[in-house]
């Protein structure tokens, strides 16, 4: 048995099906074949009342990058951290995790730490793993990307660890 026939396909989303649909109908068939049939579109969406007054805009939260120094962090604070010389309250090794424990393992380091108030943390996840390259993407997205002010590597020739200095609670 192959291990793609054991594998649990999902069903195309109807965009998916129509762009498909759409695709195909310029294919040359081999004879005997017929083109997968177009789904009817959707009738379009009735129209919204107009409200009174525009919501406003939703804030933008900027991604946080690596030794980039975040608007709203005073210098003498920032040359502290990206040098390594704010004590790390608590530090995670990821060397040996799946993608899937290693994020778990992040986001709920960060979140307790975030918790007890830690001001700074540190990961290690090795150069050149995929590890390093998933984890500023998991540091940005919705539920750590507002706990976390500030990202850097303890050392310019260590980039297989990253400081991490997260938002004080208020």
């Amino acid at each position: 048995m192959f291990w793609w026939s054991m594998m649990r396909l999902k069903p195309l989303a109807p965009q998916d099906l129509e762009l498909w649909a759409e695709f195909a109908q310029g294919l040359r068939l081999l004879p005997g074949r017929t083109p997968p049939a177009r789904l009817p579109k959707p009738p379009p969406p009735s129209p919204q009342p107009v409200a009174s007054r525009p919501d406003p805009p939703a804030p933008t939260v900027r991604p946080v990058h690596v030794n980039l120094p975040p608007a709203g962090l005073d210098k003498s604070t920032w040359r502290r951290f990206s040098a390594g010389r704010l004590p790390v309250a608590a530090k995670l090794d990821l060397h040996g995790h799946s993608a899937v424990r290693a994020h778990t393992a992040v986001t709920q380091l960060i979140t307790r730490a975030y918790a007890e108030q830690t001001r700074c943390v540190e990961i290690i996840t090795g150069n050149g793993a995929v590890l390093a390259r998933e984890l500023p993407l998991w540091l940005n997205a919705a539920p750590l990307r507002p706990l976390i002010l500030a990202m850097a590597h303890p050392h310019p020739g260590n980039t297989g660890a990253v400081r991490i200095l997260l938002r004080r609670s208020r």
